[in-house]
């Protein structure tokens, strides 16, 4: 007898065509992803042994949508809408993807950013139902006995975090799976990545948070972290057991520290199928952004002068895949690393301090910039005047540091310059949309980290673009997974760049807007997933999709044919009986 109540009918593509019901009755209720509530169809109550478990007038899930979108505005704060989502989602998954799915855009930043930043903190006292693996020093030796427990669910993504680099919140143990969880629920709204093949997974290694350490309700593993062998060892044994039980998974690593970060993606680039988004989706959404602004400007990349203020995981990410894409452009290696300038809290990253190995590739040589003399010259005003800066882009988490002189400075070095004020929250961004036009006299073009209303300036109004990573890690892992590539390369997030850049319809360029609206994100993650696909197939590491029997014959109308078919909407499936 079969360990779950259901199991999958493929169809042609992998995709799921309906859900097999391996017992009947009311454990079919119970469970998130068979559970249709009033939606099951008299027909379907009859034969799956339903018969008077609900009340009689079956409803639509149109109309389940309606209701549960009154329930949910009927909430006092977006914390109680996340937990009610998410509670709708434990039980029927489907009404809460297609609850999203009605208005992505309202509906995103409850699931995700920023609400996600205060579930992280509250996880503890909110917590209602347990979701995903929980791996800690206790039972880590378990691994791939856990995982197997899984299996049935034909495991697809994995979105793991160590729960240390939490947006700009730091480090906060047991709750950051909660990340892995809204990560995850846009791999499905995005990619279409059926929310059964996902799997959220926290490493917990212990906190050095204090007030967690001292919480006597906190429901991770309290003690402090895991530094140095034991870490690593930690790593090393979930990884082993993850590509043992899923190998042909996407591993999507986040929020690690960035000391962590770059070590560990670099470690397993080869040996698992995986990739860290803040490192590589916030590079590639950065340079969509920048790509779009080129168009505008009817510049080319090599033509520009690049500083990055925060050099952490996000920053260098940044700066890895300018030079990417640079490189693209012709430019050699030292060229493209020329017109790279880094900062970070102690100013401009040079080859004479002391840098963590991540920095290095940047770091400048103080004797080889005329303008430098000593330290003090490393400043970020400094660096604009002297450099000749013409995007900016800021991950430092110092709100505000994009002061007036800075702002004005980028304006006399270029027309239009590019400023980017990424830092998440909203209080921690680098200056204010509104400042940037008034600045510059509405010459700037820019996108931010988090959601801005339109800015009026001078009887015109300014859109403001959101430099979301969602716009690019849905559609590389599904790209990933439908050209069966053994590994992500850089070359991958280039692409991807190119793809989003590519969906900024020309009327919106003409109002400034750098990126697409979110409310195109399926279409955006589709194309995504085809320009990463092609790349993998044009670079001989695309093969036969792991999750499929359809040959794509590295054929990209073909490959397009599968990633339109792989894709799960939030509709209600047949459930069939195992007779």
């Amino acid at each position: 007898m079969p360990k779950t109540i259901y199991g999958f009918q493929y169809g042609q593509y992998g995709e799921t065509a309906a859900l097999v019901a391996w017992e009947t009755g009311l454990a079919l209720q119970t469970n998130n992803y068979t559970n249709k509530g009033t939606a099951f169809t008299l027909a379907e109550r009859k034969a799956l042994d339903l018969d008077g478990a609900l009340p009689p007038t079956p409803r639509s899930l149109e109309k389940q949508v309606a209701n549960s979108a009154v329930k949910v505005a009927e909430k006092n704060d977006d914390i109680e809408r996340f937990i009610f989502i998410r509670a709708q989602f434990d039980r029927n998954a489907t009404l809460a993807h297609a609850l999203i799915k009605s208005n992505i855009k309202k509906y995103m930043g409850i699931i995700y950013t920023p609400t996600v930043g205060l579930v992280c903190q509250r996880y503890s006292t909110i917590f209602r139902r347990a979701n995903g693996i929980h791996f800690y020093p206790g039972n880590i030796e378990h691994a791939e006995k856990i995982l197997r427990r899984y299996q049935h669910r034909d495991i697809r993504v994995a979105v793991v975090t160590d729960n240390q680099g939490i947006l700009g919140i730091g480090d906060q143990g047991a709750g950051g799976i909660a990340i892995c969880l809204g990560k995850l629920m846009l791999y499905t709204q995005g990619a279409g990545i059926a929310p059964w093949h996902c799997l959220p997974i926290s490493l917990d290694v212990g906190t050095d948070n204090p007030a967690l350490l001292a919480d006597e309700n906190y429901l991770g593993w309290q003690h402090e972290r895991l530094i140095g062998d034991d870490y690593i060892r930690f790593v090393q044994r979930f990884a082993r057991a993850f590509k043992a039980v899923f190998p042909n998974a996407l591993c999507q690593w986040e929020d690690f520290s960035k000391q962590n970060a770059f070590a560990i993606r670099n470690s397993y680039l080869h040996d698992l199928v995986s990739f860290n988004d803040d490192i590589q989706g916030t590079g590639a959404i950065t340079l969509a952004a920048i790509l779009t602004g080129m168009r505008i400007k009817n510049e080319s990349l090599k033509d520009q002068i690049f500083l990055v203020h925060g050099a952490g995981a996000g920053g260098v990410g940044i700066a890895e895949q300018l030079k990417t894409a640079l490189l693209a452009e012709g430019l050699s290696e030292k060229e493209a690393v020329a017109r790279i300038f880094t900062l970070d809290s102690r100013g401009l990253v040079t080859s004479d301090r002391r840098l963590e190995p991540y920095k290095e590739t940047f770091a400048k040589e103080p004797d080889a910039l005329y303008w430098y003399n000593s330290p003090a010259d490393g400043n970020l005003l400094s660096v604009v005047k002297n450099a000749g800066v013409t995007v900016l882009i800021g991950t430092s988490g110092q709100g505000m540091s994009f002061s007036e002189p800075v702002i004005r400075a980028m304006a006399a070095n270029t027309a239009r310059p590019i400023i980017l004020p990424l830092s998440n929250p909203t209080d921690k961004t680098e200056a204010l949309p509104a400042d940037i036009y008034q600045w510059t006299k509405g010459r700037a073009l820019t996108a931010t980290g988090s959601p801005f209303a339109p800015v009026s300036f001078q009887d015109r109004q300014y859109p403001v673009s959101q430099c979301n990573n969602v716009f690019v890690f849905p559609g590389v892992g599904l790209g990933v997974l439908t050209s069966g590539a053994g590994e992500v390369r850089p070359s991958f997030f280039t692409a991807a760049a190119h793809a989003v850049s590519r969906r900024v319809t020309a009327a919106a360029e003409k109002q400034g807007e750098l990126l697409p609206p979110v409310e195109t994100l399926a279409a955006v993650s589709f194309e995504v997933a085809q320009a990463v696909g092609e790349t993998a197939i044009r670079e001989n590491v695309g093969h036969l999709c792991a999750f499929s029997d359809f040959q794509h014959n590295n054929d990209p109308e073909r490959l397009r044919e599968l990633i339109a078919g792989m894709r799960w909407a939030p509709e209600y499936l047949p459930i069939v009986t195992n007779q």
